[in-house]
């Protein structure tokens, strides 16, 4: 099987996987570019589209853990050519992750005024997360529903759907966005950051319901409920509950990042919002070679096909410096040009243009941590992934924010942080596959 290992059947699914994984940034960004360019209390929109963007992240990366648990065990059995057993699992899977969705959100909705309260965020800014908030969540069931179902084609070794639902529903956000954030005149009345929320709320609906027909029409999985519950459901929920305290982790570190920004005045928390949804899409592009890895490394594991395994992570691994070469060098060509996209508040533009160069230069730390994440994600190593955050966070990049912070470096500790956050999750991961698997391999 590790003949398989090449470039076309790595590229087959890593290529796809990138269109699709840029979708759910690229609504951030559009949402952030459109927002920010509001002629009416534009700099408090896009401060309000960030901080709420942050936290809408966060609540969909803690949650949408099943889709990665989904992936590594429909792959792991494909490998181990025995598939019909797990073909039930998936249905009670996302039935669960459904209804804890809809618990969220009937307990957030009654108290968003406290919740942005905790991000600094008050007066006008406020205000609008409130606005934005009340539209948007309502996406949130709907965007867990169609990640689980992405991880169940990305565990049959398909990423071709799910790039086509991403590219049909990012394209309508961005269409939308314009029509309701500016209005059509005579037609549709300006509707400015609600605007925003109407167009992603519209196109999380339609990338559920593509989602689900792909899945009817192109799968033998159902989504009928049925009992008795499958035999990998409990592992499924070990390993979703392992990676929902490593996301809780993440998220404590972009949180508190978007905390501290906005402490520091509207101006930096413009910018670290330009900031940080450049990071999350060059993030989730090179997120593509990951999901390779996740889909390939399961199947290889299942199959116990460690030279194959070894193979896959070293070829990944160049493959996803390459791109992440290329995004560095897109980055310093078109430097200022990027930040017009998003702002013409020259006051956020110059403090975004402070900081920018350190985003671009962590692109490789990043790719590291991404590819080997994912492939550790494939073979489902949920224990060692939540340890690593939890460290990376809480000995890495809080004591470096705040020790930052302590000696003036304002801005610049926030992505200082981020630089250490990454480059101890990434040599943690690579240390433990080498220690792990070289042993296995025959011909490394």
């Amino acid at each position: 099987m590790s003949k398989e290992v090449n470039f076309r059947s790595i590229n087959q699914l890593a290529v796809p996987a990138t269109i699709s994984g840029i979708a759910e940034p690229i609504l951030s960004i559009t949402d952030t570019a459109i927002v920010g360019n509001i002629p009416v209390d534009g700099l408090e929109s896009l401060a309000a589209a960030g901080i709420v963007g942050s936290f809408l992240s966060m609540l969909i990366w803690v949650l949408g853990q099943t889709r990665s648990s989904i992936s590594a065990i429909i792959s792991q059995y494909l490998g181990a050519g025995r598939l019909d057993e797990v073909k039930n699992m998936p249905a009670q899977a996302i039935f669960l992750n459904i209804v804890l969705s809809l618990l969220v959100l009937l307990t957030t909705i009654f108290v968003i005024e406290e919740i942005f309260s905790l991000f600094n965020a008050s007066g006008k800014i406020l205000e609008y997360c409130v606005s934005y908030y009340s539209i948007r969540v309502w996406g949130f069931p709907l965007t867990l529903f169609t990640f689980a179902i992405f991880g169940i084609f990305r565990g049959l070794q398909n990423t071709f759907y799910p790039m086509v639902i991403a590219m049909l529903g990012a394209g309508l956000n961005i269409v939308l966005d314009f029509v309701f954030v500016y209005g059509i005149e005579g037609f549709i009345p300006a509707l400015y950051l609600e605007g925003a929320a109407w167009a992603s709320l519209i196109a999380q609906a339609i990338m559920a319901l593509l989602a689900l027909f792909f899945l009817m029409k192109k799968t033998d999985i159902s989504l009928k409920l049925t009992l008795p519950l499958n035999k990998e459901i409990k592992r499924l929920i070990f390993m979703s509950l392992n990676l929902f305290v490593r996301t809780l982790a993440l998220n404590a570190a972009l949180m508190l990042a978007v905390r501290e920004a906005t402490t520091l005045g509207d101006r930096f928390i413009g910018a670290h919002t330009i900031a940080v949804n450049l990071w999350l899409f060059a993030a989730f592009f090179i997120d593509g070679y990951a999901a390779a890895g996740n889909s390939m490394g399961g199947k290889l594991l299942g199959a116990e096909d460690y030279d194959g395994l070894w193979k896959l992570a070293k070829t990944i691994f160049k493959y996803g410096m390459i791109v992440s070469l290329a995004l560095m060098c897109f980055g310093f060509i078109f430097y200022r040009p990027i930040g017009q996209l998003f702002s013409n508040e020259e006051i956020v533009l110059n403090t975004f243009y402070s900081i920018f160069y350190i985003v671009i230069l962590g692109l490789p730390m990043n790719t590291l941590a991404f590819i080997f994440d994912g492939i550790f994600k494939g073979m489902g190593e949920m224990k060692y992934l939540r340890n690593v955050l939890l460290a990376a966070t809480f000995l890495g990049f809080i004591p470096c924010l705040y020790l930052g912070m302590y000696l003036g470096l304002g801005f610049y500790a926030i992505w200082i942080a981020f630089i250490v956050w990454m480059m101890i999750r990434g040599f943690s991961l690579v240390w433990k596959f080498r220690r792990k698997f070289r042993p296995l391999v025959q011909n490394p």
